[in-house]
């Protein structure tokens, strides 16, 4: 199964309250599979990012997806996870880690960077999550 990956993350006060949004649609007509906002707790908006793609892939895979490719308004996480940036915060190495331990199971996976206004499905979930500070399906 080939699909697409919306995340994205935020914090209110980063750090702050914190949420993870993901949309799971399926690669090849769109239909939406899962979409879950995941309250964090206390965290910043950079961590709320890479808990949102690590929830990501991880629901991805719950699914039987062998290909992903995931969509982020995170310039930094994209950066990062195609190895343009180097992760310097100490915080965020295991995270990292993780994600790229999970994008590695994968038979394909592949990480984009889109403007924010291709991304308000997921961001709309990661708000949901703040704003009633439990986890959220749909």
């Amino acid at each position: 199964m080939n699909v697409i990956v919306n995340i994205d993350g935020g914090s209110r006060g980063n750090p702050g309250p914190a949420g993870a949004g993901i949309v799971i649609r399926a690669a090849d007509d769109g239909t939406v599979l899962a979409q879950a906002g995941v309250f964090l707790g206390n965290a910043t908006n950079n961590v709320a990012e890479y808990q949102g793609l690590i929830e990501g892939l991880r629901r991805a895979e719950t699914l039987g997806a062998r290909q992903v490719e995931v969509l982020s308004d995170s310039e930094l996480l994209v950066r990062q996870m195609n190895g343009q940036y180097r992760v310097k915060n100490a915080g965020l190495k295991p995270l990292f880690e993780e994600a790229n331990d999970l994008a590695r199971r994968l038979a394909k996976f592949s990480i984009r960077h889109v403007r924010r206004e291709q991304n308000t499905l997921a961001d709309a979930m990661a708000n949901k999550a703040m704003n009633l500070k439990r986890t959220v399906e749909e």
